[in-house]
Protein backbone atom coordinates (compact mmCIF):
# COMPACT_ATOMS: atom_id res chain seq x y z
CA UNK A 1 0.00 0.00 0.00
CA UNK A 2 1.48 3.35 -1.08
CA UNK A 3 1.35 5.90 1.74
CA UNK A 4 2.38 9.39 2.82
CA UNK A 5 3.70 9.90 6.33
CA UNK A 6 2.97 13.25 7.98
CA UNK A 7 5.05 14.52 10.90
CA UNK A 8 3.84 17.47 12.97
CA UNK A 9 6.11 18.59 15.80
CA UNK A 10 4.52 21.10 18.19
CA UNK A 11 5.92 22.74 21.31
CA UNK A 12 4.89 19.84 23.57
CA UNK A 13 3.59 17.16 21.19
CA UNK A 14 4.56 15.10 18.17
CA UNK A 15 1.62 14.17 15.99
CA UNK A 16 1.76 11.84 13.03
CA UNK A 17 -0.57 10.30 10.49
CA UNK A 18 -0.22 7.79 7.68
CA UNK A 19 -2.40 8.31 4.59
CA UNK A 20 -2.93 5.78 1.80
CA UNK A 21 -2.85 7.05 -1.78
CA UNK A 22 -6.15 5.78 -3.15
CA UNK A 23 -7.81 6.56 -6.52
CA UNK A 24 -10.48 8.54 -4.67
CA UNK A 25 -7.86 10.52 -2.75
CA UNK A 26 -6.14 10.34 0.60
CA UNK A 27 -7.38 7.72 3.06
CA UNK A 28 -6.22 7.88 6.67
CA UNK A 29 -4.69 4.61 7.92
CA UNK A 30 -3.06 5.52 11.24
CA UNK A 31 -3.37 8.55 13.47
CA UNK A 32 -1.31 9.09 16.57
CA UNK A 33 0.65 11.40 18.81
CA UNK A 34 3.03 11.64 21.68
CA UNK A 35 1.77 14.47 23.85
CA UNK A 36 2.56 15.85 27.29
CA UNK A 37 6.25 15.80 26.38
CA UNK A 38 8.40 16.72 29.36
CA UNK A 39 5.42 16.64 31.75
CA UNK A 40 3.45 13.38 31.44
CA UNK A 41 4.21 11.90 28.00
CA UNK A 42 1.67 9.56 26.48
CA UNK A 43 1.95 7.65 23.19
CA UNK A 44 -1.35 6.91 21.45
CA UNK A 45 -2.23 5.67 17.99
CA UNK A 46 -5.34 4.29 16.31
CA UNK A 47 -6.05 2.66 12.98
CA UNK A 48 -8.58 3.78 10.37
CA UNK A 49 -11.45 2.20 12.33
CA UNK A 50 -10.43 3.95 15.54
CA UNK A 51 -9.04 0.80 17.13
CA UNK A 52 -6.18 1.48 19.51
CA UNK A 53 -2.80 0.32 18.28
CA UNK A 54 -0.90 1.72 21.25
CA UNK A 55 -1.82 3.71 24.36
CA UNK A 56 1.06 3.94 26.79
CA UNK A 57 2.34 6.35 29.38
CA UNK A 58 6.02 6.97 28.74
CA UNK A 59 8.81 7.65 31.18
CA UNK A 60 9.10 11.42 31.58
CA UNK A 61 12.86 11.17 32.02
CA UNK A 62 13.13 9.30 28.73
CA UNK A 63 10.82 11.70 26.83
CA UNK A 64 12.00 15.08 28.05
CA UNK A 65 11.90 16.79 24.66
CA UNK A 66 10.78 16.53 21.06
CA UNK A 67 13.93 14.82 19.74
CA UNK A 68 13.42 12.05 22.29
CA UNK A 69 9.78 11.71 21.23
CA UNK A 70 10.86 11.52 17.60
CA UNK A 71 13.22 8.67 18.39
CA UNK A 72 10.43 6.80 20.21
CA UNK A 73 8.13 7.25 17.22
CA UNK A 74 10.82 6.02 14.82
CA UNK A 75 11.21 2.77 16.77
CA UNK A 76 7.45 2.18 16.75
CA UNK A 77 7.05 2.92 13.03
CA UNK A 78 9.79 0.44 12.19
CA UNK A 79 7.58 -2.29 13.64
CA UNK A 80 4.80 -1.66 11.12
CA UNK A 81 4.43 -3.68 7.92
CA UNK A 82 2.43 -3.54 4.71
CA UNK A 83 3.17 0.09 3.87
CA UNK A 84 5.24 1.46 0.99
CA UNK A 85 6.31 4.95 1.98
CA UNK A 86 6.24 7.29 -1.02
CA UNK A 87 6.76 10.68 0.64
CA UNK A 88 6.93 12.49 3.96
CA UNK A 89 5.17 15.78 4.62
CA UNK A 90 6.41 17.95 7.48
CA UNK A 91 4.97 20.82 9.42
CA UNK A 92 7.59 23.56 9.39
CA UNK A 93 6.68 26.46 11.61
CA UNK A 94 8.56 29.33 9.98
CA UNK A 95 8.96 29.94 6.27
CA UNK A 96 10.31 33.45 6.74
CA UNK A 97 9.90 35.92 3.87
CA UNK A 98 11.03 33.25 1.38
CA UNK A 99 8.38 30.52 1.42
CA UNK A 100 4.71 31.25 0.91
CA UNK A 101 3.77 27.78 -0.35
CA UNK A 102 4.83 24.16 0.23
CA UNK A 103 8.24 23.25 -1.15
CA UNK A 104 10.09 20.02 -1.90
CA UNK A 105 13.07 19.78 0.41
CA UNK A 106 16.64 19.64 -0.81
CA UNK A 107 19.88 20.69 0.83
CA UNK A 108 19.51 24.33 -0.22
CA UNK A 109 15.97 24.52 1.17
CA UNK A 110 17.07 22.85 4.38
CA UNK A 111 19.87 25.35 4.84
CA UNK A 112 17.49 28.25 4.20
CA UNK A 113 15.06 26.89 6.78
CA UNK A 114 17.87 26.49 9.27
CA UNK A 115 18.46 30.25 9.07
CA UNK A 116 14.96 30.74 10.56
CA UNK A 117 15.62 28.59 13.64
CA UNK A 118 16.20 31.64 15.85
CA UNK A 119 12.68 32.84 14.97
CA UNK A 120 11.04 29.62 16.22
CA UNK A 121 13.50 27.90 18.57
CA UNK A 122 10.87 25.67 20.20
CA UNK A 123 9.73 24.20 16.90
CA UNK A 124 12.01 24.79 13.91
CA UNK A 125 15.00 22.75 15.18
CA UNK A 126 12.72 19.76 15.85
CA UNK A 127 11.00 20.17 12.48
CA UNK A 128 14.35 20.14 10.72
CA UNK A 129 15.74 17.31 12.86
CA UNK A 130 12.91 15.09 11.64
CA UNK A 131 13.67 16.05 8.05
CA UNK A 132 17.37 15.29 8.46
CA UNK A 133 16.62 11.92 10.06
CA UNK A 134 14.46 10.88 7.11
CA UNK A 135 17.14 12.10 4.68
CA UNK A 136 19.70 9.92 6.45
CA UNK A 137 17.48 6.84 6.42
CA UNK A 138 16.07 7.29 2.89
CA UNK A 139 17.96 9.99 0.96
CA UNK A 140 15.88 9.54 -2.21
CA UNK A 141 12.50 9.71 -0.47
CA UNK A 142 10.65 12.93 -1.41
CA UNK A 143 10.02 15.25 1.52
CA UNK A 144 7.83 18.35 1.55
CA UNK A 145 7.86 21.29 3.95
CA UNK A 146 4.45 22.79 4.69
CA UNK A 147 4.54 26.13 6.49
CA UNK A 148 2.53 27.53 9.38
CA UNK A 149 3.28 31.04 8.15
CA UNK A 150 2.07 30.51 4.56
CA UNK A 151 -1.67 30.85 5.28
CA UNK A 152 -1.16 34.42 6.46
CA UNK A 153 1.04 35.66 3.64
CA UNK A 154 -1.80 37.46 1.85
CA UNK A 155 -2.52 39.76 4.79
CA UNK A 156 -3.00 43.44 4.01
CA UNK A 157 0.39 45.12 4.42
CA UNK A 158 -0.97 47.25 7.25
CA UNK A 159 -1.60 44.06 9.24
CA UNK A 160 1.95 42.80 8.73
CA UNK A 161 4.00 45.90 9.44
CA UNK A 162 5.63 47.02 12.66
CA UNK A 163 6.15 50.73 13.28
CA UNK A 164 9.88 50.48 12.58
CA UNK A 165 12.00 51.70 9.65
CA UNK A 166 10.73 50.33 6.35
CA UNK A 167 14.12 48.82 5.51
CA UNK A 168 13.69 46.33 8.34
CA UNK A 169 10.32 45.26 6.95
CA UNK A 170 11.93 44.69 3.56
CA UNK A 171 14.54 42.49 5.27
CA UNK A 172 11.76 40.33 6.69
CA UNK A 173 11.10 41.85 10.12
CA UNK A 174 7.32 41.70 9.95
CA UNK A 175 4.29 40.01 11.47
CA UNK A 176 4.01 36.56 9.94
CA UNK A 177 1.38 34.78 12.02
CA UNK A 178 1.50 31.06 12.80
CA UNK A 179 -0.73 27.98 13.20
CA UNK A 180 -1.64 28.52 9.56
CA UNK A 181 -2.05 24.80 8.79
CA UNK A 182 -4.66 24.59 11.55
CA UNK A 183 -6.47 27.69 10.32
CA UNK A 184 -6.41 26.36 6.76
CA UNK A 185 -8.12 23.15 7.89
CA UNK A 186 -10.71 24.91 10.05
CA UNK A 187 -11.53 27.26 7.18
CA UNK A 188 -12.06 24.28 4.87
CA UNK A 189 -14.10 22.43 7.48
CA UNK A 190 -16.34 25.43 8.12
CA UNK A 191 -17.12 25.46 4.42
CA UNK A 192 -18.55 21.95 4.91
CA UNK A 193 -20.36 22.23 8.25
CA UNK A 194 -21.32 25.92 8.25
CA UNK A 195 -21.04 27.42 4.75
CA UNK A 196 -23.00 30.48 5.83
CA UNK A 197 -20.49 31.14 8.62
CA UNK A 198 -17.32 30.79 6.58
CA UNK A 199 -18.49 33.55 4.24
CA UNK A 200 -18.57 36.02 7.10
CA UNK A 201 -16.32 37.39 9.84
CA UNK A 202 -14.84 34.58 11.93
CA UNK A 203 -12.25 34.40 14.67
CA UNK A 204 -10.62 30.99 15.06
CA UNK A 205 -9.09 30.45 18.50
CA UNK A 206 -6.31 27.86 18.26
CA UNK A 207 -5.82 27.26 21.96
CA UNK A 208 -3.24 24.74 23.04
CA UNK A 209 0.22 24.70 24.55
CA UNK A 210 0.90 27.08 21.71
CA UNK A 211 -2.00 29.50 21.32
CA UNK A 212 -3.07 32.13 18.83
CA UNK A 213 -6.14 33.57 17.16
CA UNK A 214 -6.81 34.37 13.53
CA UNK A 215 -9.35 36.73 11.95
CA UNK A 216 -10.92 35.22 8.82
CA UNK A 217 -13.02 37.10 6.28
CA UNK A 218 -14.58 34.83 3.66
CA UNK A 219 -12.20 32.09 4.78
CA UNK A 220 -9.04 34.17 4.28
CA UNK A 221 -6.66 35.30 7.01
CA UNK A 222 -6.69 39.07 7.47
CA UNK A 223 -4.97 39.35 10.87
CA UNK A 224 -3.66 37.20 13.70
CA UNK A 225 -2.27 37.53 17.20
CA UNK A 226 1.20 36.12 16.53
CA UNK A 227 3.92 38.16 14.89
CA UNK A 228 7.58 37.93 13.87
CA UNK A 229 8.07 34.92 16.13
CA UNK A 230 5.76 32.54 17.97
CA UNK A 231 6.21 34.51 21.20
CA UNK A 232 3.63 37.20 20.54
CA UNK A 233 -0.09 37.40 21.24
CA UNK A 234 -1.79 35.07 23.72
CA UNK A 235 -0.05 33.59 26.77
CA UNK A 236 0.91 29.98 26.15
CA UNK A 237 2.20 26.97 28.03
CA UNK A 238 5.72 28.33 28.44
CA UNK A 239 5.65 31.54 26.35
CA UNK A 240 4.45 34.94 27.64
CA UNK A 241 2.51 36.21 24.65
CA UNK A 242 2.29 39.98 24.27
CA UNK A 243 5.19 41.61 26.08
CA UNK A 244 6.54 45.15 26.19
CA UNK A 245 9.90 44.95 24.34
CA UNK A 246 11.26 47.21 27.05
CA UNK A 247 11.11 44.19 29.36
CA UNK A 248 13.71 42.46 27.18
CA UNK A 249 15.94 45.55 27.27
CA UNK A 250 15.57 45.69 31.05
CA UNK A 251 16.52 42.03 31.46
CA UNK A 252 19.66 42.53 29.37
CA UNK A 253 20.74 46.00 30.55
CA UNK A 254 19.67 45.96 34.19
CA UNK A 255 19.60 42.29 35.12
CA UNK A 256 22.69 41.40 33.12
CA UNK A 257 21.05 38.46 31.37
CA UNK A 258 22.55 37.11 28.17
CA UNK A 259 20.42 36.85 25.06
CA UNK A 260 20.48 33.07 25.48
CA UNK A 261 19.18 33.37 29.03
CA UNK A 262 16.43 35.76 27.93
CA UNK A 263 15.47 33.41 25.10
CA UNK A 264 15.22 30.49 27.52
CA UNK A 265 13.12 32.57 29.90
CA UNK A 266 10.67 33.65 27.20
CA UNK A 267 10.38 30.34 25.39
CA UNK A 268 10.66 27.82 28.21
CA UNK A 269 9.88 29.40 31.61
CA UNK A 270 7.12 31.95 31.04
CA UNK A 271 3.44 31.68 30.13
CA UNK A 272 1.26 29.41 32.24
CA UNK A 273 4.35 27.75 33.70
CA UNK A 274 5.86 31.03 34.84
CA UNK A 275 2.61 32.55 36.11
CA UNK A 276 1.43 29.53 38.03
CA UNK A 277 4.63 27.95 39.21
CA UNK A 278 2.56 24.75 38.94
CA UNK A 279 2.56 23.53 35.33
CA UNK A 280 2.53 24.58 31.70
CA UNK A 281 -0.40 22.22 31.04
CA UNK A 282 -3.92 23.64 31.25
CA UNK A 283 -5.25 20.28 32.43
CA UNK A 284 -3.01 20.46 35.48
CA UNK A 285 -4.01 24.05 36.18
CA UNK A 286 -7.74 23.27 35.99
CA UNK A 287 -7.28 20.35 38.39
CA UNK A 288 -5.15 22.31 40.86
CA UNK A 289 -6.41 24.07 43.99
CA UNK A 290 -3.31 26.28 44.06
CA UNK A 291 -4.37 29.96 43.84
CA UNK A 292 -1.47 30.61 41.46
CA UNK A 293 -2.97 28.12 39.02
CA UNK A 294 -6.32 29.92 39.25
CA UNK A 295 -4.58 33.23 38.60
CA UNK A 296 -2.83 31.85 35.51
CA UNK A 297 -6.20 30.72 34.13
CA UNK A 298 -7.71 34.14 34.87
CA UNK A 299 -4.86 35.76 32.97
CA UNK A 300 -5.27 33.43 30.01
CA UNK A 301 -9.01 34.17 29.77
CA UNK A 302 -8.38 37.91 30.12
CA UNK A 303 -5.89 38.01 27.26
CA UNK A 304 -8.12 35.85 25.06
CA UNK A 305 -11.05 38.24 25.61
CA UNK A 306 -8.89 41.25 24.79
CA UNK A 307 -7.55 39.65 21.62
CA UNK A 308 -11.04 38.73 20.42
CA UNK A 309 -12.10 42.34 20.84
CA UNK A 310 -9.13 43.54 18.80
CA UNK A 311 -9.61 41.05 15.98
CA UNK A 312 -13.34 41.80 15.85
CA UNK A 313 -12.46 45.48 15.43
CA UNK A 314 -10.09 44.56 12.59
CA UNK A 315 -13.04 42.99 10.74
CA UNK A 316 -15.65 45.61 11.73
CA UNK A 317 -17.62 43.00 13.62
CA UNK A 318 -17.86 39.31 14.44
CA UNK A 319 -20.18 36.60 13.17
CA UNK A 320 -18.61 33.51 14.75
CA UNK A 321 -15.95 32.37 17.20
CA UNK A 322 -14.51 28.90 16.60
CA UNK A 323 -12.55 27.02 19.26
CA UNK A 324 -9.95 24.47 18.17
CA UNK A 325 -6.74 22.66 19.29
CA UNK A 326 -6.05 20.95 22.61
CA UNK A 327 -7.59 23.46 25.02
CA UNK A 328 -10.16 24.78 22.58
CA UNK A 329 -11.50 21.31 21.81
CA UNK A 330 -11.25 19.71 25.25
CA UNK A 331 -11.72 22.34 27.96
CA UNK A 332 -15.41 23.34 28.26
CA UNK A 333 -14.64 25.49 31.32
CA UNK A 334 -12.19 27.64 29.37
CA UNK A 335 -14.63 27.96 26.46
CA UNK A 336 -17.37 29.00 28.89
CA UNK A 337 -15.23 31.59 30.61
CA UNK A 338 -14.06 33.14 27.34
CA UNK A 339 -17.59 33.13 25.92
CA UNK A 340 -18.92 34.86 29.05
CA UNK A 341 -16.56 37.74 28.34
CA UNK A 342 -18.22 38.24 24.95
CA UNK A 343 -21.68 39.12 26.21
CA UNK A 344 -21.08 42.69 25.03
CA UNK A 345 -20.96 41.27 21.48
CA UNK A 346 -24.24 39.44 22.04
CA UNK A 347 -22.66 36.01 22.48
CA UNK A 348 -24.77 33.54 24.48
CA UNK A 349 -23.41 30.10 25.37
CA UNK A 350 -25.52 26.94 25.54
CA UNK A 351 -24.07 25.22 28.66
CA UNK A 352 -25.29 21.73 27.72
CA UNK A 353 -23.95 21.94 24.18
CA UNK A 354 -20.67 23.26 25.52
CA UNK A 355 -20.36 20.44 28.07
CA UNK A 356 -20.89 17.96 25.24
CA UNK A 357 -18.37 19.76 22.98
CA UNK A 358 -20.99 19.98 20.26
CA UNK A 359 -20.12 21.64 16.96
CA UNK A 360 -22.38 24.60 17.79
CA UNK A 361 -22.23 25.62 21.45
CA UNK A 362 -24.07 28.94 21.25
CA UNK A 363 -27.68 29.28 22.34
CA UNK A 364 -30.56 30.19 20.06
CA UNK A 365 -30.62 33.94 19.72
CA UNK A 366 -26.88 34.41 20.18
CA UNK A 367 -25.60 37.23 17.98
CA UNK A 368 -22.27 35.43 17.64
CA UNK A 369 -22.20 31.76 16.71
CA UNK A 370 -19.91 29.85 19.06
CA UNK A 371 -18.45 26.64 17.64
CA UNK A 372 -16.00 23.81 18.31
CA UNK A 373 -14.19 22.44 15.26
CA UNK A 374 -11.41 19.88 15.89
CA UNK A 375 -8.39 20.71 13.82
CA UNK A 376 -6.49 18.34 11.51
CA UNK A 377 -3.20 19.92 10.49
CA UNK A 378 -1.90 16.56 9.31
CA UNK A 379 -4.59 16.22 6.65
CA UNK A 380 -3.68 19.65 5.28
CA UNK A 381 0.00 18.64 5.19
CA UNK A 382 -0.86 15.41 3.36
CA UNK A 383 -3.02 17.33 0.86
CA UNK A 384 -0.28 19.87 0.21
CA UNK A 385 2.36 17.15 -0.12
CA UNK A 386 0.27 15.20 -2.61
CA UNK A 387 -0.60 18.33 -4.61
CA UNK A 388 3.05 19.35 -4.88
CA UNK A 389 4.43 15.92 -5.82
CA UNK A 390 1.60 14.69 -8.08
CA UNK A 391 1.91 13.04 -10.60
CA UNK A 392 5.34 11.76 -9.45
CA UNK A 393 3.54 9.75 -6.76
Amino acid sequence: MDVILVLNAGSSSLKFQIFALEPAGLERQIKGQIDGIGVHPRFRATDAAGTALIDERLDVEAIRDLPAATRALKVWLQGLSGYCLRAVGHRVVHGGPVYAAPVRIDEAVLEQLRSFEALAPLHQPSNLASIRLVRELAPDLPQVACFDTAFHRNHPVVADCYAIPAALHEEGVRRYGFHGLSYDYVSQRLGQVAPDVVKGRVIVAHLGSGASMCALKAGQSVDSTMGFTALDGLPMGTRPGQLDPGVVLYLIDQKGMTTTAVSNLLYKDSGMKGLSGVSNDMRDLLASDDPRAAFAIDYFVQRCAISIGGLAAAMDGLDALVFTAGIGENAPEIRARISARLAWLGAILDPEANAASATVISADGSAVRLMVVPTDEELIIAQQTLALLHPSL
